[in-house]
């Protein structure tokens, strides 16, 4: 079985060669599309491959990919971004991943991506054929298709320097103002609003979206995106209810339940923050339903705001015990080396050796 590495690139010269250096031997051919770079990112890229392939960029992320898949001849093509990497530990699934596809072909082969706080799966790999076409402009994915195989095979997406900019958010007001979105491009066209700060647009469009017909994971997050949203503007009983309305989606997420705490502490209610930041907990990590899980937010932001309310509501028994819990997970972070000091201070832990 061949692997095809198939990327597009434009000014990756800072990653570009710490990415290819981590998979080039897990792949049998490299194929770079280089949309317009002006730096040495071609020169790095040939001294991986002679398959570098120049194609005009069209704000269109799909058609890029598309081309890139082209022009590969391998049994199964895989997809990278410059800022990825493939972890030392991870290289031997990778091989172990295709020896697998040999005895046992799979159409696509979803896999972990995990960057940035984030962990979320999504396709990786497809076979070579008419059917493993990427589609939208941005934010690109390729429908899942024939057999669909799940893998413990983990890419890791290491975000580059680069201001995030407005790029993607001129990509969807462009084909917006051409054509119809779908459910999916809204929801992603929603957030570009958001990270831009663009809150009342941002509203408008996942509203919009969450009245469609859209997949639960991704109205789930919309209604996360605009709970911020509706926050930055002032207006939290809106917030709140947007959170709870995520309910009527799908099960909780741990996310959600400790933005709900966090509210709920912010106003005071420290019983109601510790209801809920204790839910957070219990919530179970969802990416392999398509979740863009951030495991700090059902694991170390809870217990730190149980050490907090329990402490304030005057229970420094089960403030200490959450406190311990946290160490174990982040010994370094700020707000637990201050609690730290905070029970050595008042005699329920031993003072660190100095």
């Amino acid at each position: 079985m061949q692997l095809s590495l198939c990327m597009i690139v434009k000014n990756e010269e800072d990653v570009l060669s710490r990415c290819l250096d981590s998979v080039k031997d897990a792949v049998d051919e490299i194929v770079i599309v280089d949309t317009g770079s002006t730096d040495t990112t071609r020169a790095i890229a040939a001294r991986y491959t002679d398959k570098i392939y120049d194609e005009l960029w069209q704000d269109d992320f799909a058609r890029a990919r598309n081309v890139s898949f082209a022009r590969a001849g391998g049994d199964y093509l895989m997809w990278l971004d410059a800022d990825d990497v493939i972890a030392p530990e991870q290289l031997p699934r990778l091989v172990a991943l295709k020896k697998q596809l040999q005895r046992d072909p799979a159409d696509m082969v979803v896999c972990g991506y995990a960057g940035g706080g984030l962990s979320f799966r999504r396709e990786r790999i497809v076979r070579r054929c008419e059917r493993a076409r990427w589609m939208g402009r941005v934010h690109e994915c390729i429908s899942p298709f024939g057999r669909v195989i799940g893998s413990d095979f983990t890419v890791t997406h290491l975000r580059s320097d680069k201001p995030r900019g407005a790029r993607n958010l001129h990509i969807y007001q462009k084909w917006r103002a051409e054509e119809p979105l779908s459910a999916r491009d809204l929801f992603y066209y929603g957030r570009e609003l958001y990270y831009n700060k663009l809150y009342t647009e941002a509203i408008a469009v996942l509203e919009e979206m969450l009245a469609s017909e859209g997949w639960y994971v991704n109205q789930i997050e919309a209604c996360k995106v605009l709970a911020i949203c509706y926050a930055a503007k002032g207006e939290r009983t809106r917030a709140l209810n947007t959170l709870f309305r995520s309910f009527s989606f799908g099960l909780p997420r741990g996310g959600v339940c400790h933005t709900i705490g966090r509210a709920f502490q912010e106003d005071g209610k420290l019983g109601e923050a510790v209801w809920w930041y204790e839910r957070a907990l219990a919530c179970p990590d969802r990416s392999a339903e398509g979740d863009f899980d951030v495991p700090d937010e059902r694991t170390l932001y809870p217990l730190l705001g149980l050490v907090y309310c329990n402490s304030l509501l005057g229970k420094k028994d089960a403030a200490l015990e959450y406190h311990k819990r946290a160490a174990a997970l982040a010994p370094t972070h700020p707000s637990v080396l201050h609690n730290q000091t905070y029970f050595e201070s008042i005699g329920m832990l031993p003072r660190s050796a100095k």
